[in-house]
């Protein structure tokens, strides 16, 4: 019984650290329907950049991670201005691909500035466990789902009152009538990769403080986008609700199933739900359903 209870526990938490990281896809997909394949590299170069920060440089908590926070959002917007936004007009395929290719070069980047493999994080939270009933937990993936909810919970409040968050959730359903009340379509997607870049980098930076940095954390972000498959692509309640579901069976599969099949089967159980999904209910159990006259 307490083992089930941990492997619930944590998975539900790492889950809403994927729904978080998801949000950054669902909302660069909404704003311009660009699938960004870059998510684990983004993920992989913040979560480095703070180790670079807090242990190489060796500042203190707040500065490295509000640092962390301004170069993600540069990030963000350097990869719309410079990449992104030559490209518009063009097929779409084009502007994925870039974003594939982007992902890459971020990969390779962090290969050359950070030769080292593996590397931790100092600790942040209380190093004392919580007792969860018979359940043993570290607080890391306590702290991890509680501040993913409250972001979570801050960004649907934005969209829902913000001038920029209506903003953006008009560009989604239609850009032509965004720009005819004037509102710049570039600089709603300029501000839809920022937070996707910042979701990515607080999301990674809760991941490694769980399992220490390394350069799976690429597979979080593919991870993260079986979370989008499973919610749907357009729905930022998909995300809320799938990442739990995914980081749950991700979890009990692993401890449950790893002695049968063996170790690697963890790692897959993610892109077999992606399989599944999309041969049963392609567009996710809240994305939006579009026919399509051929």
């Amino acid at each position: 019984m307490a083992e089930l209870l941990q492997y619930v526990v944590t998975g539900i938490a790492v889950g809403m650290v994927y729904a978080l990281i998801a949000l950054g896809f669902a909302l660069i997909w909404k704003s311009s329907s660009v699938a960004n394949l870059a998510l684990g590299q983004l993920v992989l170069i913040s979560s480095w950049f703070t180790y670079g920060m807090l242990v190489q440089v060796g500042l203190p908590y707040w500065i490295g991670l509000l640092l962390t926070i301004v170069f993600a959002v540069f990030l963000g917007w350097s990869i719309e201005r410079f990449t992104l936004r030559p490209l518009i007009a063009q097929p779409i395929l084009s502007l994925i691909t870039v974003t594939l290719g982007v992902g890459y070069f971020l990969e390779g980047l962090v290969s050359f500035i950070w030769p080292t493999s593996v590397a931790a994080l100092p600790h942040l939270f209380p190093k004392e466990p919580v007792h969860i009933g018979p359940a043993v937990v570290s607080q890391e993936y306590l702290w991890a789902a509680g501040i993913s909810l409250a972001l979570f919970g801050m960004l649907s409040l934005f969209f829902k009152y913000h001038k920029m968050g209506i903003a953006m959730r008009a560009t989604a359903d239609d850009q032509l009538a965004v720009q005819a009340c004037g509102v710049p379509v570039t600089s709603v997607f300029s501000m839809s990769w920022m937070f996707a870049c910042v979701v990515a980098a607080v999301g990674g930076v809760l991941i490694s403080l769980i399992g220490g940095i390394t350069y799976g954390l690429v597979e979080t972000g593919l991870k993260s986008f079986s979370v989008v498959i499973l919610g749907g692509l357009d729905s930022f309640i998909g995300c809320m609700v799938a990442g739990p579901i995914i980081g749950l069976a991700e979890n009990l599969g692993g401890g449950y199933l790893t002695p049968i099949i063996g170790p690697g089967i963890k790692d897959i159980i993610p892109f077999i739900i992606i399989i599944i999904v999309m041969v049963i209910k392609p567009f996710g159990l809240f994305g939006e359903e579009r026919i399509e006259r051929i």
